[in-house]
């Protein structure tokens, strides 16, 4: 076999992938290329090296981590691991032919040079998630119901929120995909789990075709990942895969028509219904606020006159923006499709806890109140945040994805005091600020260097303190969301919301020694 594959072992292969639909279907010898082998890859392929496949895994990076993967890899199974640039810039044999798949990590392009191979050659090109679904039903063990999360924004809170609704109703859940475990993990542990929550990012839904969850739903959508998909078409029609085979509640944002309009265009199970969820008064078959209560008019049987409660607003917190309350309802429109009873609702809320680096209070010192967002990494998670706040000092700035900025400073222009701009290139929100802002000052902090004694990021998170701090006066909000990825300054979001945390203190630490 040379170029490509012939037409009698395509079809063969292809009428064996269809059949590959549990942990228990026949998956040994099967030619597999994994590509990366960060966490998805790495979970992919010890799940493949487990059900007896033939694996070779590719990736770019050659560092002390990649070594030590492939080298764990190694150990656990008869597996060829292929590092540096020169392993992903064709498509790699496997046992001396070219491979019956490819499983992908979420982060790789189709158009990245194996893949694209794949693409000409016809071969099969699944996600983790796909891989995951397939074998998630296993001879004498429980097979949990997934419950699917995709959106722009707003992902890991709600998958939070449901797992801790579920819990609280006693359903052995746990959170998965996007959100840090891999849901491959979750699958092959020994615990019988009743649900998963998966979050589910476009990357993960453009290679997956065979979901049929019990619930999905799409938070929101705003422009996003256009780089990696192309255009904003694609990547919503990545997103309103999540729909697709669902099975009871699709659940749909009554505040954004392109949710809705998903739900409408999408091919559910026979019998599933259409869930809204809005930050408003419900309407049938709904959830919603009714004068500080989240409220059910879709889940019970009295819901053309009545609405059963949930919880109350002050239930998510001191800090409840709008964005919060509609993913808490996202959540319970899930949850409340599994069986979930509205006093486990209101007790899964009080119990959650919020991640770090999602609106984020810091520190309140001399009427100034500093807040960590660093997880907005797009205008439309930044938007949410200026939202919640009267009077801003934003710290904004960074890697863009392709997006723009206008319609975000043109909404919100009028809360801003100052902006401090981070990132190594932040022109297109500077003249977005020129455009829709003149009047708010604008200091730009000078990209420097890392290294030395200080964490990466540190030295220029200070100075982007220090300057709001210059005009911040007592009522004002020192918000860092910065509308933007991170990784031109900083290795992660986590990473940057860190060093915005310790400048912040810091600096307090500073005004009360000097104050002495």
């Amino acid at each position: 076999m040379t170029g490509s594959w012939d037409k009698g072992h395509g079809s063969a292969v292809e009428s064996r992938l269809e059949g590959l639909t549990s942990w228990d279907a026949d998956w040994s010898g099967l030619r597999v290329v994994v590509t990366g082998i960060g966490v998805s890859g790495f979970a992919a392929a010890d799940t493949l090296i487990e059900l007896g496949a033939s694996v070779v895994v590719v990736d770019a990076s050659v560092s002390e981590r990649t070594e030590a993967q492939a080298e764990t890899l190694r150990i656990v199974g008869a597996v060829d691991v292929l590092l540096g640039p020169d392993a992903v810039q064709s498509l790699p044999r496997v046992e001396g032919a070219l491979p019956d798949l490819i499983v992908t990590s979420p982060g790789w392009r189709p158009d990245q040079a194996v893949l694209a191979a794949a693409a000409r050659r016809h071969i099969p090109v699944w996600g983790d998630v796909e891989l995951a679904w397939r074998v998630r039903s296993r001879r004498g063990k429980k097979t949990a119901e997934w419950l699917a999360v995709t959106g722009t924004n707003g992902k890991t809170t709600t998958v939070g929120m449901a797992e801790s609704m579920l819990r609280a109703a006693g359903v052995k859940a746990i959170a998965v995909g996007n959100v840090g475990t891999p849901i491959l993990d979750a699958i092959r542990e020994p615990v019988e789990y009743d649900a998963f929550v998966v979050e589910l990012s476009s990357f993960q839904l453009h290679w997956a075709e065979s979901l049929s969850p019990l619930a999905s739903v799409v938070l929101n959508v705003a422009e996003d990942h256009v780089d990696w998909h192309g255009s904003y078409e694609s990547y919503l029609a990545d997103k309103a895969k999540v729909y697709r085979n669902t099975q009871k509640a699709a659940v749909y944002n009554v505040e954004q028509v392109e949710t809705e309009r998903m739900v409408e265009d999408a091919d559910v199970v026979e019998g599933c219904r259409a869930i809204g969820f809005t930050t408003g008064l419900p309407g049938l078959s709904m959830l919603g606020v009714v004068e500080g209560l989240l409220v059910d008019r879709a889940y019970i049987e009295e819901r053309r006159d009545q609405a059963a409660e949930l919880a109350s607003v002050k239930d998510l917190g001191k800090i409840a923006p709008r964005h919060t309350v509609a993913n808490a309802l996202a959540a319970a429109a899930l949850v409340r499709a599994y069986g979930v009873e509205p006093v486990a609702v209101r007790e899964g809320l009080r119990r959650y806890l919020p991640g770090d680096h999602r609106i984020q209070p810091i520190a309140s010192v001399g009427g100034i109140e500093w807040v960590n967002d660093s997880k907005a990494t797009n205008p439309h998670a930044a938007a949410a945040s200026l939202a919640a706040f009267d009077s801003v000092v934003w710290i904004a700035g960074g890697l863009s994805k392709g997006v723009t900025y206008d319609e975000l400073v043109g909404r919100h222009a009028s809360r801003l005091k100052a902006v401090v701009l981070i990132g190594v290139d932040s022109s297109e929100l500077a003249a977005a600020l020129a455009r829709h802002a003149p009047n708010v000052p604008v200091i730009p902090v000078e990209p420097g260097e890392t290294g030395g004694d200080q964490p990466e990021g540190a030295s220029i998170m200070d100075d982007a303190v220090a300057r709001a701090a210059e005009v911040a006066a007592p009522g004002d909000t020192v918000l860092m969301a910065p509308a933007a990825a991170s990784m031109d300054q900083f290795t992660s979001y986590a990473q940057r919301g860190t060093a915005f945390i310790d400048a912040v203190r810091r600096l307090v630490e500073g005004q009360a020694h000097s104050k002495e």
